[in-house]
């Protein structure tokens, strides 16, 4: 598992700096976008995996080639070899990799001090009310804090940034929610893991290699933590992705 000590100096930097605004509100999908999971702690929504109306094929074959954007390469974990670069195509950026569990943010039942020794009570973006992100309950992804190596304000990536998640054939949508130590990618919440069918156990769990990690440029989530909202922009974007690619 990747080593989280820097997470929170880097989010709290990362939370001065981002404006809490986001774009126009997102046109709402279908009711059952919203259906409650029945394990999901709060009562909170959390989709299932196979969301929106585009494969998980055909994203991926929309990202199958590089073109790189990020002036070196990142490591998965402390101590791995920095082999993974974050590439661009037409609308979004997009990187390969694995995934390690966020649990950071607001405390819950599965999601605190006593299940994850490197709990953050913050995140790097908040959401409309103020308060730090749920990772127990809101599928986010984590991108590398600002760096010479890559700069994900460059590429107009902030918090709300919508992000479909790709593992084998699953699909999720996600936002941008929390920054990472700038040398390490390949991080998403709790509930982006469990909503995937990985293993979210902020200790033991995570998965290898195979995730994509696709970002969206274009209109953001709006507010942060609406899931729902996610959905509808990230159908879209990525309809709009697989044509142009």
């Amino acid at each position: 598992m990747r080593k989280k000590q820097t997470t929170l100096a880097v989010a709290a930097g990362a939370a001065l700096l981002v404006p809490a605004c986001y774009a126009a509100a997102a046109p709402q999908p279908p009711a059952e976008e919203d259906v409650k999971s029945p394990t999901t702690a709060a009562g909170s929504a959390v989709a299932p995996a196979r969301e929106g109306t585009v494969r998980a094929a055909d994203l991926l074959a929309a990202t199958r080639s590089c073109r790189q954007v990020s002036r070196g390469k990142f490591r998965t974990d402390d101590g791995a070899r920095a082999d993974v670069p974050v590439c661009a195509t037409r609308g979004a950026v997009f990187w390969k990799a694995d995934m390690d569990i966020d649990c950071d943010g607001r405390p819950g039942k599965a999601c605190n001090r006593r299940t994850d020794p490197l709990f953050q009570p913050a995140t790097a973006f908040q959401q409309s009310d103020g308060r730090h992100l749920d990772a127990e309950n809101l599928p986010y992804v984590v991108v590398p804090g600002p760096s010479r190596r890559w700069n994900h304000t460059e590429h107009g990536v902030t918090g709300g940034t919508v992000a479909a998640v790709v593992h084998r054939d699953k699909v999720h949508y996600a936002v941008v929610g929390d920054t990472g130590p700038t040398d390490l990618i390949g991080e998403a919440s709790y509930a982006t893991a469990r909503a995937l069918g990985i293993n979210p156990d902020p200790r033991t769990g995570g998965a290898g290699s195979d995730v994509t990690y696709i970002l969206f440029k274009g209109p953001k989530a709006q507010p942060i933590e609406s899931h729902r909202a996610a959905v509808a922009r990230g159908d879209e974007l990525a309809r709009q992705l697989v044509a142009s690619n």
